[in-house]
């Protein structure tokens, strides 16, 4: 690789990481302004209650996330203390959990839905 081409490379990076931190700080912002949650809490509950699955378990709701696994369930752990989401333990494994949104937490989605498709297309249209 070339001076050149490595450079170009950086930049590209770089221009990246500067899109990513102004849609997530807009988002986050955004988000807990008018529905009190963060940026994590909201994709979490986005990603349960798109799957269009009653309950999920824990792993299966992290995978894709960008958050590391204790993150995740710090984030799960606010939303279950707000009311928005039960966890459950699952009967044929004990090792894992369910978690599942609740109608407080589905009508909250449905609030913020709105606000973060809106500051995605902003960014991203």
């Amino acid at each position: 690789m070339s001076g050149t081409e490595e450079r170009e490379l950086v930049t590209k990076w770089r221009d990246l990481m500067t899109c990513y931190n102004k849609v997530t700080c807009d988002l986050d912002r955004e988000l807990q302004d008018q529905h009190g949650l963060g940026l994590s809490e909201f994709e979490a509950l986005d990603r349960l209650i798109e799957s269009g699955q009653d309950k999920l378990r824990m792993h299966e709701l992290a995978e894709g996330m960008y958050l590391s696994q204790s993150a995740f369930s710090r984030a799960v752990a606010r939303l279950e203390r707000a009311g928005l989401v039960g966890r459950s333990l699952c009967m044929d494994d004990r090792r894992a959990m369910f978690v599942t949104a609740t109608e407080k937490g589905r009508a909250r989605h449905a609030e913020a839905r709105d606000s973060h498709r809106k500051v995605l297309a902003h960014h991203l249209d």
